[in-house]
């Protein structure tokens, strides 16, 4: 078990948006990309979290990322907002648009906002969820690099490919998950490496297509697809949904464009917002109600709903100001800068 150490929220912020500013992020891009890291963080989310400043520092080392590149929104009449992030973080283009793609879903009960030209690396769910405190359903999908091996695959193909959801519910927590199609995230397999860690059976294979436990194997080799053909056909959907259906690269090309530098995955990002009211003919509440009877029942039953522990951990560090993070992290993050 890793030697864990305290932090507030504020220090937190601190540390990141110093840690980026240090290596050549601009003003509004280190804020935006601190403030994703303050929420992965502050829910627990170990590998979305400070933990991401070493691939943050990672791509802007490797030369090719616009720290200072401001995002571009085309201007148009329809449902579809094309953002152009201009070879910088997805995260402040996303931030710069969610306020159209609002409107527009509420305009014509469904919109989509397609990024382009993006560096990517953070969790998916603050974007959804921020639409569903707008009382608005939430989609997001990414490719990411071609880490993964399709089912029967030895050699990667495809990217971890994350797809989040999240819907509204009237004055509770929304419904949200975010997961990878990948049977582990890459940024779990690091964390194994870093822990010394074995992995659990099934997540990867080495370089020669045999399966592995052994994280730095895994990272030489292969990650899979979780639920075999099930999750890689979910992962292909991914690939054509954020990639050629948006005028973006695949997972693939994405390491190809890396060149082998390391860094955040290059690529294209789709987020598709959904109207409940439009889409049940302006019965929400009787619907509403009809969705919290599929959650009681589930929760009757002593299940619980994705996102439910992370929800508590973000009440709990709220309220006590701090969050708890590898010692041995954040001394690899202060020695970034010095």
């Amino acid at each position: 078990m890793a030697e864990m150490a305290q932090i507030t929220l504020e220090d937190l912020r601190q540390l990141a948006v110093q840690t980026l500013s240090d290596v050549g992020y601009g003003d509004r891009h280190a804020a935006a990309i601190a403030e994703m890291l303050l929420q992965c963080q502050r829910d627990d989310c170990q590998s979305h979290g400070l933990f991401r400043l070493l691939m943050c520092h990672q791509t802007m080392k490797a030369g090719k990322i616009d720290g200072h590149a401001l995002p571009h929104i085309d201007p148009s009449e329809g449902a579809i907002v094309r953002v152009n992030a201009r070879d910088a973080m997805s995260i402040l283009a996303v931030n710069e648009a969610m306020p159209t793609l609002i409107e527009k879903a509420r305009k014509f009960g469904m919109a989509a906002m397609t990024v382009n030209n993006c560096f990517h690396f953070s969790a998916l769910w603050p974007e959804v969820e921020r639409l569903s405190e707008e009382g608005l359903a939430g989609l997001s999908m990414v490719p990411s690099h071609s880490w993964v091996a399709p089912a029967g695959g030895k050699r990667g193909t495809l990217g971890t490919n994350p797809l989040a959801f999240s819907w509204p519910r009237m004055g509770k927590n929304p419904f949200t998950f975010d997961f990878a199609t990948s049977g582990f995230a890459r940024g779990e397999i690091e964390l194994y490496l870093r822990a010394g860690k074995p992995l659990p059976e099934g997540v990867a294979v080495d370089d020669e297509g045999n399966p592995t436990i052994d994280p730095q194997a895994a990272l030489d080799g292969a990650m899979l697809t979780f639920g075999g053909y099930k999750g890689s056909a979910l992962s292909i959907m991914i690939e054509l949904m954020a990639g050629p259906l948006i005028d973006d690269l695949t997972s693939a090309q994405s390491m190809a464009f890396a060149e082998g530098q390391g860094g955040a995955p290059y690529h294209g990002q789709i987020i598709l917002a959904l109207d409940p009211y439009h889409l049940s003919g302006g019965r929400v509440a009787d619907n509403n109600a009809r969705a919290e009877r599929l959650f009681a029942d589930i929760l009757d039953q002593g299940a619980r709903l994705p996102s439910q522990r992370r929800f508590e951990a973000r009440a709990r560090n709220t309220e006590r100001g701090y969050v708890e993070v590898p010692k041995a992290l954040l001394e690899d993050l202060k020695k970034l800068g010095g």
